[in-house]
């Protein structure tokens, strides 16, 4: 199947619905904008929320990720040291734990069943090269004086066939089905007033107007949070590469097989590295190793005819899970799916004013899963609900109006292409290197 294992349910038809206009439109009924949309609601209860998406809740990246919960938000923290300074590094770690615990607590009080697992998550080197980097990293960790330990490689994940040297723990995190959070967050932001609107493509954002293909709207305020979609509406936010990401789950794992597996999210390091959890009825997901620049008219997501340019990405992922441990291969892969993401040149994320009156949020490389979260409050906080632009946190380098520019088309569009190439044979390498040998 080309869909994640998350549990569906038919969207409810919403009631019919012609106004054309609204206080705050907000596109894209992802995680940013259904929690931008929530939280202005309880700020401003009789504020008009109209929440616009091409297609339902959480049908991009939001419903399309692998789960993971964690404390990532732009470089490693050795390089945030030497670009930022000490305070601005120790501050990127605090929001990003901070917004892992702002999920968790949100989920609690809204009680939305998706599937939660609270546990640590851990980057792991398989090579010694990569092993060094993570000591770099912990080195930099507690010269901040912030917890995140290193471990040998004899204290991670239990794998019997994987060799891995050293790892990184991040204590706070938590794995768990991303579109039944999304959909439990677009049925909070229903009840507190907001109204979703689905099927609704939109063309062009201007400040006050938005053109969709089923007419005009009018906004006092407007938000878009459609991440790597971005690129079709020309905002002037920078260059926001656009990529698909790929996705693997297995079936149920028999009992015995694995039974002492910790319950922890395991991400070896590099870019795009392949990483792997457990869920709570015992599949294995697994995710990274390959990106594709999206193709002319890339579908949401893609449809059976893209499937074969999408196979030797889940194929490489089906392999990359058989290193771990050889009864693997007996394992059935039964969901093969893939999402589009946002990528900055400069790793960063965007969270920044587009024009007056139009808020654009985007660009979490990936790892938007408690940053999406989190981004929708600020804004609703400091920015959507007011008509003064508020302060923005100088401490956090990713509030900003614009990314950086980079030359994505042409003859550029190939070399990126070779790029990525690289990164997953590279990706591919690692993953032969400690396969078959037990840990010490």
């Amino acid at each position: 199947m080309t869909e994640p294992p998350w549990r569906t349910r038919p969207p409810e038809p919403p009631p019919r619905d012609d106004r054309d206009h609204a206080d705050v439109v907000i596109v894209g009924a992802g995680l940013t904008g259904l929690s931008a949309a929530l939280h202005l609601l309880r700020a401003e209860p009789g504020l008009d929320v109209l929440v616009l998406d091409a297609g339902q809740p959480g049908s991009g990246a939001s419903g399309h990720g692998t789960g993971l919960l964690g404390p990532r938000i732009g470089p490693p923290v050795d390089i945030a040291r030497r670009r930022f300074g000490d305070d601005t590094a120790r501050a990127v770690h605090a929001f990003s734990t901070d917004a892992v615990a702002r999920v968790l607590a949100l989920i609690a009080e809204l009680g939305i069943d998706c599937a939660l697992t609270t546990g640590a998550q851990e980057i792991v080197a398989r090579t010694e090269a990569d092993a060094a980097r993570l000591r770099s990293r912990a080195r930099a960790y507690a010269e901040l004086g912030l917890d995140v330990p290193l471990l040998p490689g004899s204290q991670l994940a239990p794998y019997p066939d994987v060799a891995y040297l050293a790892g990184l723990r991040y204590p706070s995190a938590a794995t768990l089905d991303p579109a039944a959070l999304t959909r439990g967050l677009g049925d909070a932001v229903r009840a507190a007033g907001a109204r979703i609107r689905p099927g609704t493509l939109v063309r062009e954002v201007r400040t006050g107007l938005l053109t969709t293909d089923t007419g005009a709207v009018r906004a006092r305020r407007i938000l878009v949070a459609v991440n790597g979609y971005a690129d079709q509406l020309r905002l002037p936010v920078g260059t926001m590469l656009p990529l698909r990401v790929h996705a693997i789950a297995t079936a149920p794992l028999p009992r015995g097989l694995l039974d002492g597996v910790a319950r922890t999210a395991v991400i070896e390091h590099g870019d795009l590295a392949p990483y792997y959890r457990l869920t709570p009825d015992r599949r294995l997901i697994a995710g990274g190793g390959r990106a594709l620049l999206p193709a002319r008219g890339d579908g949401l997501p893609p449809g059976p005819a893209d499937a074969a340019r999408h196979a030797p990405a889940w194929r490489f992922l089906t392999r990359w899970l058989h290193t771990l441990h050889p009864a693997l291969r007996d394992v059935e892969v039964t969901h093969r799916w893939s999402g589009r993401i946002a990528m900055t040149g400069d790793g960063l994320p965007v969270v920044g004013r587009a024009a007056p009156g139009v808020w654009y949020a985007g660009g979490c490389g990936g790892h938007g899963l408690a940053l999406s979260v989190a981004t929708g409050a600020y804004l609703a906080g400091h920015h959507l609900g007011s008509d003064s632009p508020g302060g923005r946190p100088a401490s956090l380098p990713w509030h900003r109006d614009r990314a950086p520019r980079l030359p994505v088309g042409g003859l550029a569009r190939p070399l990126l292409g070779g790029y990525l190439a690289t990164l997953a044979v590279r990706a591919e390498r690692k993953a032969r290197e400690g396969a078959g040998t037990r840990h010490a």
